[in-house]
């Protein structure tokens, strides 16, 4: 196949570059700046997605991978270059969907928004406009569309840190504090995993809508994995109470979002998802955050939030 990934140059999308190399002739767009090296093999385009398509437009694709599509008119830029491709494959997310006490499906509400035409991208549109561009990816490519719906995505090259840094932390041992309890839910799927899911499902022709996420596990669970630490749990109010907001704990549900970590996955087990143990997915990031030398965090707490935490 001739695949053209949009993005790609990082996490999830780097995964699936690698994957594909080898098997299929790939080539990625993407603006160069954030990104990692390419693969040896890679064919490797540096242009904007609403400005560069030329430079990719007129050549046949078997197969877009749009990893970076956030808000619709950008979305529908590509969509109407790249028309002709046989596959559109749109990484959209769990965040389209209205919280619900009922498990969530591919069927379940979705977000709307009450200023379609915004495209500022923040926390209170995020979803929204992610809703809007399957819209748009549906509407182009109708039967040809792929729209994947993943969950927290996690694993190496990870450049959020948002699990990193805990699991991490967790690795060294001794105390460490966390919001919520051993029995709090998670639901998290391994980057490769995904990148895996995505190139089976191009190659076996599959379309549709599809959320890829994990099964669901703990928080005491995830952190087990990753070394024998003595965690202390603290209740959001407990963590504010000693100058932490919840919101630097990475995986803390945000208020009326409680159902992302009960999303159903059914329709991708059957197609073809293959899950590997979450203990996998966290001694293979320990030992990837241990090979980054002098890495900023992006996330977790300092050593003075952790000693408030602990007192």
């Amino acid at each position: 196949m001739r695949i053209l990934v949009i993005g790609g140059g990082r996490f999830a999308g780097r995964h699936f570059v690698e994957l594909a190399l080898g098997k299929h002739q790939v080539t990625i767009l993407n603006r160069g700046k954030s990104s990692l090296p390419a693969p040896a093999g890679v064919e490797e385009v540096h242009g904007d997605r609403e400005t560069d398509l030329e430079l990719v437009a007129g050549r046949e694709w078997d197969a877009v991978v749009d990893m970076c599509g956030y808000v619709p008119r950008g979305v529908g830029i590509s969509c109407e270059a790249l028309a002709s491709a046989k596959t559109y494959l749109f990484i959209s997310t769990i965040s389209v969907y209205v919280d619900s006490d009922s498990r969530i499906d591919e069927d379940s509400a979705r977000e709307t928004l009450a200023d379609p035409s915004t495209e500022t991208v923040d926390g209170e549109t995020y979803g929204g406009l992610k809703a809007l561009c399957e819209d748009v990816v549906v509407d182009a490519f109708g039967p040809r569309a792929l729209i994947v719906r993943p969950g927290m995505i996690v694993g190496p090259l990870d450049p959020t840190d948002r699990l990193t840094w805990w699991v991490a932390r967790a690795a060294e041992g001794g105390r460490m504090p966390a919001i919520g309890s051993a029995d709090s839910p998670m639901q998290y799927i391994d980057a490769r995993d995904l990148a895996a899911w995505m190139l089976h499902a191009l190659e076996a022709g599959i379309s549709g809508v599809f959320n890829l996420t994990g099964k669901p596990t703990t928080l005491g669970a995830t952190l087990l994995a990753a070394g024998d630490a003595e965690v202390l749990y603290l209740s959001a109010s407990e963590a504010q109470a000693r100058g932490v907001e919840p919101s630097a704990f990475a995986w803390t549900t945000p208020e009326g979002r409680e159902s992302i970590w009960d999303v159903d996955i059914s329709r991708a087990l059957s197609s073809g998802l293959a899950l590997r143990p979450i203990e996998e997915t966290v001694r293979d990031t320990v030992a990837w955050q241990r090979s980054r030398v002098g890495h900023e965090w992006k996330a977790g707490l300092s050593p003075e939030q952790e000693k408030a935490l602990l007192a």
